[in-house]
């Protein structure tokens, strides 16, 4: 089941920077196929130690295929990565306004929207860096600040256009306020969005990790 959550998980992120940079994208915007590989890319990182890293179906067949995974795990990691791309999809149109639901238009509130794209942001950064800077089993890597960085590249671009300017980080809601950069109303948002992202970041973390 926790390499299920990983790949439900990492999946889910893919396919919301997908929707996200994808939706509305202007003429040469070279940019979205940098934030879709690179959401993949952190999402590898994150996750490849528990689950391998999939988040695609066709891989988890070849992986099968190659020997590389057992049978028993296929069904379970499909219907993880198809539930994850449909979460994704509605979370997108239906909050975020990012694309429709089966040919309906989404609705979004714009405080409901930025509030969950901060929140969403800053549980992807926490949740990289749980599993790529703090655990045995990945510990001695050279591409956790890689990981990391990047984390806050694809967050930023799929998600830092809903309002809060995608803080993902308390202190830099507080700056952006003092700067003059955003409103303290905004930055409050953006602050209890950052700290629940981050605590179901570590609930996430601590339901897929056995380690230490």
């Amino acid at each position: 089941m926790k390499k299920y959550l990983v790949e439900f998980i990492g999946t889910f992120f893919f396919v919301l920077t997908i929707v996200c940079v994808v939706n509305g994208i202007a003429d040469g915007n070279f940019l979205a196929p940098l934030a879709i590989g690179s959401a993949l890319m952190i999402m590898v990182y994150a996750g490849g130690h528990i689950s391998g890293g999939h988040y695609n179906p066709a891989v988890s067949l070849a992986a099968l295929m190659r020997g590389a995974m057992p049978s028993s795990d296929v069904v379970g990691y499909m219907v993880s990565q198809s539930l994850g791309a449909i979460v994704a999809a509605v979370v997108g149109a239906t909050i975020l306004g990012k694309g429709t639901i089966m040919g309906g238009v989404g609705m979004p509130d714009s405080m409901a929207a930025a509030f969950t794209a901060e929140l969403l942001g800053t549980f992807a950064l926490a949740y990289v860096v749980l599993q790529t800077a703090t655990t045995k089993s990945t510990s001695g890597n050279s591409y956790y600040g890689l990981a990391i960085g990047f984390t806050v590249v694809v967050m930023a671009y799929a998600l830092g256009g809903f309002g809060t300017g995608g803080c993902f980080n308390p202190a830099i809601a507080i700056g952006a306020a003092f700067n003059g950069l955003a409103s303290w109303g905004t930055a409050g948002l953006a602050i209890a969005a950052d700290f629940i992202g981050a605590a179901l970041a570590a609930l996430a973390f601590k339901a897929v990790y056995d380690g230490e």
